[in-house]
């Protein structure tokens, strides 16, 4: 679920829940403990000596900005693709796949669409074996959609019509290749 979504259905825990919750992590530890980093030391300043020059800040380029995180398809892009209206550009089956290779066939899939101008991409994750967890693909490949490596890639994903494998497949809407820099 995006995090926009997971705002619109966010709700405060009623006084009981809230107990309950409490109770129930009171006495859960992480498994492992955190590095500790070491305290940086506070800088020294002398009050006699003039202050930097100002051009220092500007030296560096500005970062760029990195692209926003994919959000689910639109109803509308939805419907369009589920009629038929917007055509599916590629499918990438990742069926037998191990997770390994199912992640380095996906991004060099997603790429090679974006650098051919698709817009739609249909991938095939399967449903599992079990109907209550569903398969592994299918619960990992949309964490590696919404993955830093793949935000200038992918604009958005959504659970594809039945037609096109339903529960065990995903639309992902390809952002466009930028030109600027060709």
């Amino acid at each position: 679920m995006s995090e926009e979504n997971s705002r619109r259905y966010a709700r405060r825990l009623s006084q009981a829940e809230a107990e309950l919750w409490m109770t129930v992590t009171a006495d859960v530890r992480p498994s492992r403990p955190r590095p500790q980093r070491p305290a940086a030391p506070a800088p020294v300043v002398d009050a006699g000596a003039p202050p930097p020059p100002a051009s220092i800040a500007h030296d560096r380029p500005p970062a760029p900005k990195p692209a926003p995180r994919p959000i689910d398809i639109d109803p509308r892009t939805f419907a369009k693709i589920k009629r038929g209206r917007l055509e599916v550009d590629a499918k990438l089956d990742l069926h037998g796949m191990r997770q390994a290779e199912a992640q380095r066939s996906l991004t060099a899939f997603l790429r090679r669409c974006q650098s051919n101008g698709a817009r739609i991409a249909i991938v095939v994750t399967g449903k599992g074996l079990s109907r209550d967890e569903g398969g592994v693909l299918r619960r990992v490949v949309p964490m590696w959609l919404e993955a830093p490596n793949l935000r200038d890639v992918v604009v958005g994903f959504g659970e594809a019509a039945r037609r096109h494998g339903g529960e065990g497949a995903l639309y992902v809407r390809i952002r466009r290749a930028d030109r600027s820099g060709s």
